[in-house]
């Protein structure tokens, strides 16, 4: 194969149509961070590239390194692609807004963990025995781990181990929990927060108990992190 081409696995964060039937798309890869590239005749009805490249798929990709930050699709097939989540409103949406959040965290370079948290999003998303919010809450905690911003869930914010017994309330600031005697949360919401920064795939969610509870429990807090510290 030519030195001024590459093959890569993508997922499309996002495309714009530029002339007549070409588009230019955003690819975040497992090997090559964010890639730009122009997809000619795509939107021709007979053109071989469309079918190799959808929304809320992966994609195998092949591409001619452009003189830009612009390269050249010459070949795309899907490697896998999501129908249960396609064809379902509240997933489309939801996986729109995870990949706006993970496309503003992200640099360029990214590193291939960041791919592997969204194909892994898209696969729980697309299995429609788990709810939706249980999957965003573990993509959520997840993007900041990977940002390092992860919550302190063994000490609060004096520096002390957490304590069975006692009352919390959120430092936003001090990412971790205060003490307070009429606080919101316990050590269930606690341990509910280590299990699911602890999780591989969140395919698992669904095995915790009482999991939709404490996902609307700490829905605010991880919110207020995710907007205090990754600006999403």
């Amino acid at each position: 194969m030519s030195a001024k081409t590459y093959t890569t696995k993508g997922i499309v964060l996002s495309r714009t149509n530029f002339g007549e039937a070409d588009r230019i798309l955003t690819f975040l890869t497992k090997d090559h961070g964010k890639v730009r590239a122009i997809a000619k005749g795509v939107r021709k009805p007979k053109s071989k590239l469309a079918g190799g490249i959808e929304l809320f798929s992966i994609s195998h990709l092949t591409l001619i390194i452009g003189r830009g930050e612009i390269n050249t699709i010459i070949s795309s097939r899907l490697a896998r692609h999501f129908g249960n989540l396609s064809s379902d409103l509240e997933r489309v949406n939801l996986a729109a807004a995870l990949i706006k959040r993970l496309n503003r965290v992200t640099e360029d370079k990214t590193e291939p963990d960041y791919f592997n948290l969204l194909a892994k999003s898209f696969k729980a998303l697309d299995n429609l025995d788990l709810k939706p919010n249980l999957v965003e809450l573990w993509f959520d905690l997840q993007l900041l781990k990977q940002a390092g911003h992860a919550p302190n869930l063994r000490r609060n914010a004096l520096g002390q181990p957490l304590e069975a017994k006692r009352k919390y309330n959120f430092d936003i600031e001090k990412m971790a929990f205060s003490a307070a005697p009429n606080g919101e949360f316990n050590a269930n919401h606690i341990k509910f927060l280590r299990l699911y920064l602890g999780l591989n795939r969140p395919q698992a969610v669904g095995r915790i108990n009482g999991a939709s509870k404490f996902t609307k429990d700490v829905r605010s807090i991880v919110e207020a992190m995710l907007k205090s510290h990754l600006r999403v």
